[in-house]
């Protein structure tokens, strides 16, 4: 079942059209991706759905029904520009935030208290936003936008900003809130991201909807004829293969499209031969990463592009 549908979403501005047509269904219960380059339209799309910019055409339904307020009030809605107070400080903000929801009181208090712990800046709760460090006000950020309860999240970028160990933490808690029950939407041009948390992804480029549904059958239907492997020596001689039709290389590792699954077991038996050791290799194995470059790396169809692909 479907908590949320987007339809026909389009926005221009000016002579541009930033939007085109977008639509999407979101499930319930699922971590849904929105991704894309920087540009494509993603951010439009979220404040078009959270009603901050009305749409040329298209509309957003809560369950068959046309949002309105009472969407609103069920969002916690993580915008990409920061949205803070700079001179207030960091638990005044976060309760600020959560009265604005209509929450307050000891248990919303010692609520805010535990994110804070959880994010290891409860030390810092005295302290003013703008005395923060960016990944800092990032995490009172999420904190405000997830404290009272919302049914729908909707994070446009969450990520920025954080360091390796935060982007962790914050992972964790946005899988503990999907356990909760929540719909959780984000927006990201990282594709490392959505591909570890994400059930289903809607991937926009130039406004438009280029591949959406189920991220595991849409592996599972790219997936064919490649090969991941990471790996250490030179794979150069790869591209003079003839058997080889494409060659993405991601440092170590390596994304290989081979002209026939057959092929598979040649590869590897060449790459023994010529001396590469080999740390991991998966056929019928795709990234998210290089399907994105697939579709949106190349100049589509002008018939592809209106349509999408679906799975």
């Amino acid at each position: 079942m479907n908590a949320l549908e987007v339809k026909d979403l389009s926005k221009s501005f000016g002579k541009l059209k930033a939007v085109d047509k977008v639509s999407f269904n979101v499930p319930e219960g699922s971590i849904f991706g929105l991704i894309g380059r920087n540009g494509a339209g993603k951010t439009t799309t979220i404040r078009m759905m959270m009603n901050i910019y009305l749409p040329d055409e298209g509309e957003v339904l809560l369950k068959g029904v046309k949002v309105g307020q009472e969407f609103k009030n069920r969002v916690g809605y993580l915008p990409e520009e920061r949205g803070l107070y700079k001179k207030m400080k960091v638990l005044d903000t976060i309760m600020y935030f959560a009265n604005l929801k209509g929450k307050s009181g000891k248990d919303v208090q010692k609520k805010a208290e535990e994110y804070l712990k959880k994010f290891e800046l409860y030390d810092r709760r005295l302290s003013k936003i703008e005395d923060l460090s960016k990944g800092n006000q990032q995490k009172v950020q999420f904190i405000a936008t997830v404290l009272h309860s919302p049914d729908f999240i909707i994070l446009d970028e969450p990520f920025s900003g954080l360091d390796p160990v935060n982007t962790n933490l914050l992972k964790d808690i946005i899988l503990e809130l999907k356990r909760e029950g929540k719909v959780i939407i984000f927006s990201t041009h990282l594709m490392e991201f959505a591909e570890k948390l994400c059930d289903h992804i809607c991937m926009i480029d130039k406004g438009k909807v280029i591949l959406q549904g189920s991220l595991s059958e849409i592996k599972s239907r790219f997936a064919k004829r490649n090969v991941s492997i990471t790996h250490q020596g030179d794979v150069s001689f790869l591209n003079e293969v003839q058997f080889v039709e494409k060659v993405e290389y991601f440092g170590n590792s390596i994304g290989v499209k081979l002209k026939a699954e057959s092929d598979s077991d040649n590869l590897l038996k060449l790459l023994i031969e010529k001396g590469v050791k080999i740390k991991k290799f998966d056929a019928n194995d795709i990234s998210l990463h290089e399907i994105f470059l697939q579709l949106a790396g190349n100049e589509l169809e002008e018939k592809e592009r209106s349509g999408g692909f679906y799975v």
